[in-house]
Formats: structure tokens, C-alpha cells, sequence
């Protein structure tokens, strides 16, 4: 079954739950869950998000850490105001409002149609609580703006990752497994990609899913291959400008070293592929 971005879309609410109806085919966003934690609250577009506390975490590859980039070095110690960060990577589901309600472009492969997993305007139902990819950071940015909010800024997003005990994955030191995320495989189109919030033993101190594997996700911030040495202690916002973004987390196609919650990734921010998603964060109210 699919979904059409057509014009004669309604749009209701069943028991709390959006509910799209197209084409006479009722949708319900499975990754839609109420607010269940504590510290959570629902954004515009439904989707859960979670409160980080401000204070210190250290940022970078922890001290003794056998492997890292130059671009990792030197662990320093940042303070954040608080932030509100998405619980899950956006979904095609929410994507797919999104599209519907702005006529913004589907994301598509730009070269490979077998790397596209909509077809033009189509969304298979089958894909609604799987992350959205082919989504470049103008595309994020586009979306998060829609849905009332921003795209976490590398520090923001990399303290939701791993917390403030200089761990190295989101679930702590363990070696990862296929019980901590969805890494170290080939594409098979959308039985690449796991439902959102899959990985239960692989989420973050603050409750945060799918920080490592599943799909890259943008953040906010230029990359400089040396601004950690240069960075401002509170609240650092990435350089002014440059030529490429960073991504963070990892894709369902990484090894292990990868998967380090402080691997950092550059991209060309018009760079759309079938491993590339994103999530949104959010100010806390002071």
C-alpha cells in the first residue's frame, strides 16, 4: 500500500494518534508515540523529544581512546544551556506531512534510483516508522524549521549521544553488537533500514534512540577540521562558514570504529544518499 501526496488529503486524530487519510487508505504514524518519559515533550509535528540538562560534558575522543581523527582531538570539557533533542531520526511518515503540507521535493537519489526508496510523490506505507533518507541539510534544516524547530548543533547532538561520563557509544563501553543498533550491513533497500526506536539496549543516558547506527544525521554546524581547538567553552555553534556540514552518529553500513558516539563526518550540504537522515532539537525555555 501507498501514499500519494495528492490534493484531496484529510487529516484527523484517533485516540491521540495522527491518523492521514489518501486515496480512502487510513495511515497512522506508528512512530508516534505520547510523550512517556520523564522530561518529554510532544514538538508541532507530534514527534517525541526529550530533555538534556544544561551543565559541562566532555566533548571529543575520550582520554586513553585507543583510535579517533585529528578532527576528534582535543577532548574538552563544553557547557550547554538546556535542549530539547528528537527522541527518534525523523521518519518518512513525518516526512511525508511535511512534503504534503509544503510541496517541498521527495526525497529522492539524485543518481541511483535503486537507492530511492519513494517513488516520486509515493510513499509505501511500509516505510512510515523507517528513518528518512536521500535528505540533504538544506532539506533537514527545511524540515526542522517546518516542524517549529532547529537542527542540534554538533555539541548538543553529541552530548545527547553519550551523556557526561566520556563513554564511547551510547550505550556505554561495550563493543557493539546487532543488539545496540543496526550497523555492518548492505544495502537491501528498505529492509536496510530498522524502525525507529528498534534498539532498546542501544539508546543514550537520556533516552535518546538510534544515536549510533540505522542512519547519518546532519547537524547544524559548518566543519573545520581544527575548530575543537579554537572553540568557545559554552554553547560553541560551529564556524561561521565553510564548504561542508558535519555529520554525526553512523550509518547502517559502518564498522565499529565508526560507531564512536565522537566520530565526526564532512559532507557537502547538498550531498543526498541512501545512509543520510537527520533529527531536530529544540531551545529549553530558561
Amino acid at each position: 500500500m501507498q501514499l500519494s501526496i495528492l490534493p484531496a488529503l484529510l487529516s484527523t486524530v484517533l485516540f491521540g494518534i495522527p491518523i492521514f487519510l489518501a486515496t480512502g487508505v487510513a495511515y497512522a504514524d506508528p512512530a508516534a508515540p505520547s510523550p512517556s518519559g520523564p522530561g518529554e515533550v510532544a514538538a508541532k509535528d507530534g514527534a517525541p523529544m526529550i530533555r538534556v540538562s544544561e551543565g559541562v560534558f566532555p566533548m571529543g575522543v575520550p582520554k586513553g581512546d585507543r583510535d579517533g581523527g585529528r578532527d576528534e582531538y582535543p577532548r574538552h570539557d563544553i557547557f550547554l544551556d538546556a535542549y530539547y533533542i528528537d527522541k527518534y531520526e525523523v521518519t518518512n511518515g513525518r516526512y511525508w506531512e511535511f512534503v504534503r503540507a509544503t510541496g517541498h521535493r521527495s526525497p529522492q537519489h539524485p543518481k541511483d534510483p535503486t537507492r530511492s526508496l519513494w517513488k516520486d510523490n509515493t510513499m509505501p506505507e511500509s516505510l512510515g516508522d523507517r528513518p528518512v533518507i536521500n535528505a540533504d541539510w538544506y532539506d533537514a534544516d527545511a524540515y526542522c524549521r517546518w516542524a517549529g524547530r532547529r537542527l542540534p548543533t554538533e555539541a548538543e547532538w553529541e552530548k545527547a549521544a553519550r551523556g557526561t561520563d566520556d563513554r564511547r557509544f551510547p550505550w556505554g563501553n561495550v563493543e557493539p553488537t546487532h543488539k545496540h543498533l543496526n550497523f555492518n550491513q548492505r544495502w537491501m533497500g528498505e529492509k536496510t533500514l530498522m524502525p525507529v526506536g528498534s534498539y532498546e539496549a542501544g539508546k543514550s543516558p537520556y533516552g535518546a534512540y538510534d544515536m549510533a547506527g540505522n542512519v547519518w544525521e546532519w547537524v547544524a554546524d559548518w566543519y573545520a577540521p581544527l575548530y575543537y581547538e579554537m572553540s568557545p567553552a559554552k554553547n560553541p555553534k560551529g564556524p561561521e562558514s565553510g564548504t561542508h556540514k558535519v555529520l554525526r552518529s553512523s550509518g547502517w553500513e559502518v564498522e565499529t570504529p565508526l560507531v564512536r558516539s565522537v566520530t565526526r563526518v564532512k559532507s557537502d550540504p547538498l550531498n543526498r544518499n541512501h545512509s543520510t537522515g537527520f533529527r531536530c532539537a529544540a531551545d529549553a525555555a530558561k
